[in-house]
């Protein structure tokens, strides 16, 4: 699964899932022993974070959300990936 970007320590990760377990664009993140599957608006599909790295991991996500559809669809496409830069 590729990693798009990594920041304080949250890793997040992307792969397209045609016909998988989640019908939907979406990130997997990282942060220790936590995994979470997560929309790009925000919502928690599968898993659970720590409520500090679940409120920066959103802003991520609102902050890059073009971003993240963009590499969506290159994935689907068997296109490759680019990286995102994290929150700073």
């Amino acid at each position: 699964m590729p990693t798009l970007s990594m920041f304080y320590g949250i890793i997040v990760r992307m792969q397209s899932e045609k016909g998988g377990k989640h019908n939907m664009p979406h990130i997997h993140a990282l942060y220790g022993n936590y995994e979470i599957v997560l929309s790009f608006d925000g919502e928690t599909i599968e898993g659970e974070f720590p409520r500090k790295q679940l409120k920066l991991l959103v802003a991520w996500v609102a902050l890059h959300e073009d971003e993240l559809k963009a590499n969506w669809k290159l994935l689907s496409d068997g296109d490759g990936y680019f990286k995102i830069e994290p929150l700073k």
